[in-house]
């Protein structure tokens, strides 16, 4: 299985197919609106040539019937312009910029020796869009026709000056995304709840520094106070309840009651942190907020939202939803990519009512937008408490307020928060500065995130501090002369397997085949890597890098990975023998979450096992006790007593942390 790209598209065509040849190495002519039907065997590269005039945007689709492909773009010059290697089956779209005029070639390769047939088409090839909204259009194309689709808003001073819905809404029904359409707006929620918890506190019905057991007492009493402001701003200390719900088996879909949600806390038997000592994005704490709010207001939270928030603001078309089964009118359907190449619909999270479970239009969204910058609901103490970064105990911001993220982009300050149920995805980011916003919006599981702050810049560069290329420019990053030439067979002195300092568990794996080197984490699929010197390589498809610290014999004990920050990883030495794998297996039981694990052996690697779970978890030996794995159990480490007899082991995975396991037998 490979990564799931941003780039996942399914358009039905209406022209006719056309039969190319069955040669492993051949060319074809392509021009827009073909589409080819062919063959591909393990040890072919199909090559397809168009000729294309300068600064051109072009969009086409490879319809993977029953062989896993890789698409590379070579410009004129025969350099590699761009590469997608996305799904292993249905559609793996490409869209690239032309810089200069020529004959660009779109090779067709499978992915490892898979072989089977693939249809190919190429849908645009025209000029690239100079005004902000042309740009928003075409970076949309791949959610446009008989496809999960999208929606975009621009704010500028009060008023809408682009809004656009692409695609469709619901499959089944050929239902199309429109203005009307109620988009599920997942996490983006949480800022609602926020705002409703400082509306009771000025109405003197709560405050935000209360002690959470004074509202539920039935929580457990731990050694520190965890207050209302901590369960808000991610800093309890409380299990994250998704999280932990996985870990038994469950599915993140299972509807779940607050009551549920509370049992989970009640059955932690210690913090995971010091409230205010640690940032720990979790729901959990939205969850008890909404049952604060309802015992405090002693109103169903949906209703107490719909009277006191959305309707004063004007919000007349926002909906919480409280279950995944419950109806909500003109709500968009999520759809993820199936296995088999076919869209499949997913059903949302449970219990996500406070932490998520609004549903919007984007229109009120824009009412909502003018009200946190203009506020004639609620005060403007209260949006600047919004919109404040707390800071953690050791002085750390955590860039995060009340249901509110504040950083910056490009020189340009913002608070956003953006939202994932299991195939919704939402943006919403305000640029109070300008007086500005832009939100996005999908049912597209595969919809890229960075489109939202593309539309930001499209419309707000003026404002922006301009570092490199502009986002149109990135599709084609074609090499320059000086392109760095690599022998692979130096590789072989950095593989490995890397452990991320700041996430114990996780490891970079670092390998080579033939021709081929490539990195893969734990729990997600292999990516292909690209030197830029000796020390330094780019992960293919994915906004990250690597350097590895080399020593004088050419080898490394270290590398820093280079996203979202730079993260230092130190290599993993330590290699477990098949007898020593036998003294960890056994049943394994969880009293807090009532779930047990096998540990065994098979294929001569160590798994985790669970009934619940379609396939094994394969562990991998960090040092003599801690392993990591993948979902829903990343990270094992192992607890001994005082003979060094194996006890049981704590398990992690992200947000939760340390849930004990005893050994049985």
């Amino acid at each position: 299985m490979k990564r799931t790209s941003a780039l996942l598209i399914a358009i039905l065509l209406s022209t006719g197919i056309l039969f190319a040849q069955t040669e492993s190495q051949k060319e074809y002519p392509i021009t827009v609106g073909d589409e080819i039907e062919e063959s591909l065997s393990s040890a072919s590269k199909h090559t397809y040539t168009i000729n294309l005039e300068a600064e051109q945007y072009v969009f086409g689709r490879v319809n993977q019937l029953s062989v896993d492909v890789v698409v590379t773009i070579l410009n004129p010059e025969g350099k590699k312009a761009a590469e997608f290697d996305g799904p292993a089956r249905g559609w793996e779209t490409f869209q690239f910029n032309t810089k200069a005029a020529g004959a660009y070639q779109i090779e067709i390769t499978p992915f490892e020796d898979e072989e089977g047939t693939y249809t190919i088409s190429l849908n645009k090839a025209e000029p690239i869009a100079k005004d902000p909204a042309g740009k928003v259009d075409q970076w949309m194309t791949e959610y446009t026709g008989e496809v999960p689709g999208a929606a975009a808003m621009v704010i500028k001073d009060g008023d809408i000056i682009f809004h656009e819905t692409y695609g469709m809404a619901n499959l089944a029904f050929n239902v199309p995304m429109t203005e009307q359409t109620l988009h599920n707006i997942g996490s983006t929620s949480k800022q609602f709840l926020a705002f409703g918890l400082l509306l009771l506190q000025e109405q003197g019905e709560l405050s935000l520094d209360d002690d959470v057991r004074k509202h539920i007492p039935e929580l457990p009493e731990f050694e520190h106070t965890i207050t209302l402001r901590n369960i808000v701003n991610h800093t309890s200390g409380y299990r994250e309840f998704l999280n932990t719900i996985v870990m038994t088996g469950r599915n993140a879909s299972t509807d779940l009651s607050q009551e549920k949600v509370i049992e989970i806390v009640q059955r932690q038997p210690e913090l995971q942190n010091e409230p205010g000592a640690e940032f720990n994005y979790n729901n959990t704490g939205y969850v008890l907020a909404t049952e604060v709010m309802e015992r405090v207001t002693e109103t169903p939270f949906p209703k107490w939202m719909e009277e006191n928030v959305f309707k004063p603001i004007g919000m007349n078309h926002t909906v919480v939803r409280s279950s995944p089964k419950q109806v909500v009118e003109r709500r968009s359907t999520g759809y993820s990519m199936g296995e088999e190449g076919q869209y499949v619909q997913e059903t949302d999270l449970g219990g996500a009512m406070g932490a998520g479970g609004i549903h919007s239009t984007m229109e009120d969204l824009a009412k909502w937008i003018d009200n946190l910058l203009n506020p004639t609901v609620g005060t403007p103490e209260m949006i600047k408490e919004m919109t404040t970064p707390f800071t953690l105990k050791n002085g750390t911001s955590t860039q995060y307020g009340l249901g509110l993220f504040i950083q910056e982009y490009k020189g340009l300050k913002y608070f956003h928060h953006g939202g994932a149920d299991v195939a919704h995805r939402s943006m919403l980011m305000v640029f109070p500065e300008i007086n500005a916003a832009v939100v996005t919006q999908s049912n597209n599981a595969a919809f890229n995130g960075s489109i939202s702050t593309q539309v930001a810049e499209a419309f707000f560069a003026e404002h922006m501090e301009q570092q490199g290329s502009t986002p149109e420019d990135e599709s084609e990053e074609v090499e320059s002369p000086e392109e760095f030439v690599y022998d692979v067979t130096g590789f072989e002195a950095l593989t490995g397997r890397y452990e991320l300092s700041i996430a114990p568990g996780f490891i970079l794996t670092f390998s080579r085949d033939e021709d081929r080197i490539y990195t893969q984490a734990t729990g997600q699929p292999e990516i292909d890597i690209k030197a830029t010197s000796d020390s330094t390589f780019s992960l293919v498809g994915v906004p990250a890098s690597v350097t590895f610290h080399r020593n004088e014999d050419g080898t490394a004990d270290s590398l820093t990975l280079h996203q979202n920050g730079n993260h230092i990883a130190k290599k993993i030495a330590f290699e477990l023998s098949f007898n020593d794998m036998k003294e960890y297996t056994g049943r394994y039981f969880s009293d807090e979450i009532e779930t047990l694990y096998t540990l065994a052996i098979e294929d001569s690697s160590l798994v985790l096992k669970n009934y619940q779970f379609e396939d094994a978890i394969e562990l991998s030996a960090g040092n003599t006790d801690s392993f990591s794995g993948g979902f829903p159990i990343a990270e094992i480490s192992f607890e001994r007593d005082e003979s060094g007899k194996i006890t049981g082991f704590n398990a992690s995975n992200g947000r939760t942390r340390g849930v004990f396991f005893a050994k049985w037998d």
